[in-house]
């Protein structure tokens, strides 16, 4: 039986209520968000609540948390309440496209980050918590985009962790929406493995040269590189 939670450094977050558990994807754009000026963030699809405590941990800003899986923002309010954030840190029930809706032209937020469904055409689970959770029907990257930025202040950023295959679809909606690449990291699992995964950070605010770099997860079997060590040292409780 899987373990029901992970113990990080400052704060365990328990998965056993959540469709989709802790994992490698929401680590990375946890560790990889480097946002210190921020001071209101917002993270879609919060799930347990990781992102948000993870970056509670780094950066002195007031979090809001959205998921529209009930179950899930149960858990992450009791994983953000035995947390040291617990004060900074707001679970909200809602959809994207709602919560929008409501705030926009109320509520501005320096950095939106998301770990998004990105399953498109791939068979779907029986498991309908966990289908809502993976798959892009309840939240399409176009829709994830258009709304992030009504909600993101003048110099706010929106920062995703994808597949690498939907990188060529990405830019093409983050130019649609007038919105500019800031920052990419291309993850490899391995050194001899393609890329599987894209961070990328996205803004209003223009940017000539993106600062682009390139991330490998492990050396070999069980044997993270230095720089995915240096990147998760301060949460991972064994490095």
């Amino acid at each position: 039986m899987a373990n029901p939670f992970f113990r990080f450094k400052q704060f365990t977050v328990w998965h056993d209520k959540c469709a989709m558990k802790v994992g490698t994807d929401g680590v990375l754009l946890g560790c990889w968000c480097d946002i210190p000026e921020a001071r209101t963030i917002l993270d879609v699809g919060c799930g347990t609540g990781l992102i948000s405590l993870m970056l509670a941990q780094r950066i002195p800003a007031q979090i809001d948390a959205i998921d529209i899986d009930e179950s899930a923002c149960i858990q992450a309010r009791e994983n953000v309440s035995h947390s040291p954030f617990s004060d900074r840190i707001h679970i909200i029930y809602t959809s994207l496209a709602r919560f929008a809706q409501t705030n926009t032209g109320k509520m501005e937020y320096d950095c939106i980050v998301s770990n998004p469904p990105y399953f498109i055409d791939s068979l779907k689970c029986p498991d309908k918590q966990r289908t809502m959770a993976r798959h892009t029907d309840t939240l399409p990257l176009d829709q994830l985009i258009h709304d992030s930025k009504r909600l993101l202040s003048p110099s706010g950023c929106l920062c995703l962790v994808l597949p690498f295959d939907q990188r060529d679809a990405l830019l093409r909606l983050v130019r649609e929406e007038g919105l500019y690449l800031q920052k990419e990291t291309d993850v490899y699992p391995t050194p001899a493995s393609q890329p599987k995964r894209l961070l990328v950070q996205v803004g209003r605010q223009a940017c000539e040269h993106p600062q682009m770099s390139s991330l490998v997860i492990e050396k070999e079997r069980h044997h993270y590189t230095d720089k995915f060590i240096a990147l998760a040292k301060e949460y991972y409780l064994y490095l």
